[in-house]
Parts: C-alpha cells; structure tokens; sequence
C-alpha cells in the first residue's frame, strides 16, 4: 500500500537531541574533554561576571558554540546562528534543548572582549593540553618551532604615510577608493595600515605580492604533534626567533630538551639563546655560515628532529583550511591572538579524540 506523503504537523517530541547524535560520532569524545575542561574553568568565568543583575548566557555555551565554528569552518557568527537554529547535532553539543531560543548575533560580538580580558583562550588551550598530558599522548623531551604568515582583514590602500604627509586626489569611488601608489615608496617604518594598526606590510617569498600580515607561532611535541605553545605577534623579520625563545619558558620540563626548526632559526644568537637556557638546538643547517657545528649534528637524534619537525606544516595546513586563519576575520593583535590560540585549541581537541579512538 502506496505511503502517505503529506506532511503531518507534529506538536511534541519525545527524542532528545542527545539521542539522535550517533553514539560513535566524533563530537561526543570531544564534547567530553571539552566539559571537563570548562568544568576546571569555572572559577575564572564566575570572575569575569557580576554577581547581581540579570543572568547571561551561559560562557560555556558561547565556547562549545566557537568551537563548532572552527570545526566546520563556519565563516560568520551570523551564520552559526543560522546552523544552531535547526542543526540538532549543533544544539545538542553547544547544550541546548531543541526548544530554547537562538541568541541575538551581537552576544558573541560583546562577550568577546570579556572573554578576551580574562584570557580565556589561553587557559582553555591549557586545559586541553593539560588533558593531552594525563593521556601520556604528549613528549616532554622533543619539540619543534615554527611561524606562518597570517593575513590581516585589512587592504593595501588602508596603507598609508603615518604623519598623513602625502595627499591623495579626491576620491573616484567614496566607498573604494583608487589608489596611485606608482613612486612612492612604503615601509613598515613610514605607513601604518589604518583598518589595523597592529598588521605589517609583509611578503611570503621572492617575486610574491606584499600584503598585510600577522606572524602565527607554534610549538608542537614530536611524539603526536600536538601544539603545546602558541603565540601571534607582529610580523618581522626576527618574530619568529625571538617569539620561539619566548615559547620556550611555556614548555614544562625538568630535563634538557631538544627544539627543531627550519634554516631562518639558524642564527648564532638564538642558538646561543637555546643553549642558555638549556635547550639543544635541532635547528637546520644553512649551507654557509651555520650557528649548528658537529656537536649537535652528531647524533642520531638530530636526523630524526629534522624528519618530525616538519609534521609542524599539518598544524598549519589544518589551521588555514579548517581553523579559518588563513586571512583573519577579525582586527588588532590581541584579538587575533585569542582566535589563533582558541583554533589551536580546537585543533589539539581533534587530535586527542583521534589518538584516542586509534587501536593500540
């Protein structure tokens, strides 16, 4: 007997949302370390709200729902909202019931810069990190150093002369203006990007265009390639070195470790840094000129420092194609620093339910 295809108005339900999530999905292992880590963090976010007045949006629900952006490269919060309204797997993860009301889109634009102030994306990455340890999935020993250009939200016509000296001619186009830049020359000692200060001007290679950048910095262990430090700085030619050495001093460790890096860290100073403060540099040699002598490249771990120090590149093909850093969507140092950390995070959370669910 042929079905009946019209569409019944169904009043009640009686299945969760909980319930309709598959018990091997993916997000239930993360969505587990995800609410012990937010469960340890509690104490900060009852800091970060007053004790009067009318209650808030849960932070915990706001975090989940950042997360989920990262995780499915949603490029808008206007467009998570849309996915939270009728994705039952969105709701049941962020922890609401398939009744409650969808949040106004400015919630995440005002919260941001609360959760910014209290830090919350560098304690949560700890957290999760922290998580990553109990489970022995991380090394104490051997690490990896690397930096990657990320693009600001700002063009090169907002490049301009810091004193305002040179006059343009009124504009073609109010709202895009052309442009003439034939002749002059810029640096990022002269110009300062009006949309955002804090990017430099900024190219990747020879022969490249230059654009406006921040410079990314990660610290990963060699065993899984987890990220175990993180830091955005402004981009020049020495972030990478001196943003490394800074890094250095988040890695617990009550031995001698080794650092592996490509040829721009082979620089005498910041291997004399390294050794200081009792890091062995497994930096890459230059051909001419090389801070790294036989002392170093002698032993067998060298050559393996070397072989897993590229598994760094992963981190960051994952962070640009998923994590959605390749070009930021959002202004000034700090709060791009606070993404970049918040989708490292979110990148060790895929990581540690991987590793987890791998066979021995």
């Amino acid at each position: 007997m042929r079905g009946d295809h019209t569409e019944p108005d169904a009043v009640f339900s009686y299945i969760s949302a909980a319930q309709r999530v598959p018990k091997d999905h993916p997000l239930r292992a993360v969505r587990t370390i995800v609410d012990e880590a937010l469960q340890r963090l509690s104490p900060e976010f009852d800091k970060l709200y007053s004790h009067t007045g009318r209650p808030s949006i849960p932070p915990e629900r706001l975090l989940r729902a950042l997360l989920l952006q990262v995780f499915y490269t949603i490029r808008s919060e206007r467009m998570l909202m849309e996915q939270l309204d009728y994705n039952l797997l969105f709701r049941w993860f962020v922890g609401l019931t398939m009744d409650d009301r969808i949040w106004d889109v400015t919630v995440f634009t005002k919260n941001r810069d609360r959760l910014l102030r209290g830090h919350i994306a560098v304690l949560f990455f700890e957290q999760v990190l922290a998580e990553a340890r109990e489970r022995g999935l991380t090394s104490d020993e051997h690490f990896t150093v690397d930096g990657t250009l990320v693009e600001a939200w700002a063009g090169l016509n907002s490049f301009k002369h810091k004193d305002g000296s040179r006059r343009q001619p009124p504009p073609d186009d109010p709202g895009n203006p052309t442009v003439n830049f034939h002749g002059e020359s810029r640096s990022n000692d002269t110009h300062q990007s009006t949309t955002d200060p804090d990017a430099r001007l900024m190219t990747k290679g020879s022969g490249q265009a230059a654009k406006l950048y921040f410079m990314g910095h990660v610290v990963m262990e060699n065993r899984n390639g987890l990220a175990v430090g993180a830091r955005l700085t402004r981009a020049t030619g020495r972030a990478e070195r001196e943003a490394a050495l800074e890094l250095l001093g988040d890695i617990p460790r009550g031995r001698r470790v080794t650092l592996g890096a490509d040829k721009g860290y082979d620089v005498a100073s910041f291997v004399q840094g390294m050794r200081e403060r009792g890091v062995t540099p497994h930096v890459a040699r230059k051909r001419r000129y090389s801070a790294i002598d036989g002392r170093t490249t002698r032993h067998a771990t060298y050559s393996v420092s070397q072989w897993k120090r590229k598994r760094v590149e992963e981190i960051f093909g994952w962070l640009k194609t998923v994590g959605m850093m390749r070009k930021t969507r959002h202004r000034g140092l700090r709060r791009v620093d606070w993404i970049f950390t918040f989708a490292l995070a979110a990148y060790n959370l895929i990581r540690i339910r991987n590793l987890s669910a791998a066979p021995a």
